[in-house]
């Protein structure tokens, strides 16, 4: 079973780094492989809505890692999204990379478990969480939660690292999402099948 981490951040070896660092770690503790998909720093363009993409699984612009990411997330069983805080919301430059995803893409993450953590100097990180798990919840992913809220707080990495109870919840994070994983395995095993989706109802606000 495999982990896929999602480094929302530019910094590929910054605050938000170090939290997925922890829980990459405690998930092989756990016998769960995990890979940390770095944004990086390349433009990320928002979602246009087109609806090019609908029956193609990706996103027809295809110069930025969103496909990548999708690809990436095809081999995977379960999902960490990290974000750098950024005026009380996630980076831009992933909001844009989710939107399309999670758009186009949208069967590759159902019924995969998910989670979501912020870092952040001081404040923020709720209103971040509280964006992230949107995505997750719009697409039948279960949430995992862990012993407090996933965040970390602190400037630089060797301040995260002083956070003692924040790197504590990455563990226990971690720890819970390698149980539901095994939990959804054996329930595979035990031919328990995925839960029935109707989605033929579609109306908006005036009709």
């Amino acid at each position: 079973m495999k982990v896929l981490l999602l480094n929302g951040s530019p910094h590929p070896q910054g605050c938000t780094f170090t939290a997925l660092s922890e829980i990459a770690a405690t998930l092989n503790q756990n016998r769960i492989e995990a890979e940390i998909f770095q944004l990086g720093t390349k433009p990320i363009r928002g979602c246009i809505a087109c609806r090019q993409c609908v029956g193609k699984d990706r996103c027809v612009f295809d110069d930025d890692p969103v496909n990548e990411f999708v690809k990436k997330m095809e081999g995977c069983d379960g999902l960490i999204v990290g974000t750098p805080v950024y005026y009380a919301s996630i980076n831009g430059a992933l909001i844009s990379l989710l939107d399309r995803a999670f758009f186009s893409a949208r069967d590759t993450f159902v019924c995969k478990p998910a989670a979501a953590i912020a870092s952040a100097r001081r404040a923020g990180t709720t209103t971040a969480l509280d964006e992230l798990n949107r995505y997750f919840t719009g697409c039948q992913m279960p949430v995992v939660s862990s012993t407090y809220w996933n965040m970390v707080h602190g400037s630089t990495p060797e301040d995260v690292r002083k956070d003692e109870e924040g790197l504590q919840t990455m563990r226990n994070l971690a720890r819970n999402m390698a149980w539901l994983l095994r939990c959804i395995d054996m329930g595979k095993a035990a031919g328990i099948q995925l839960p029935l989706t109707e989605r033929t109802a579609r109306t908006n606000f005036i009709r």
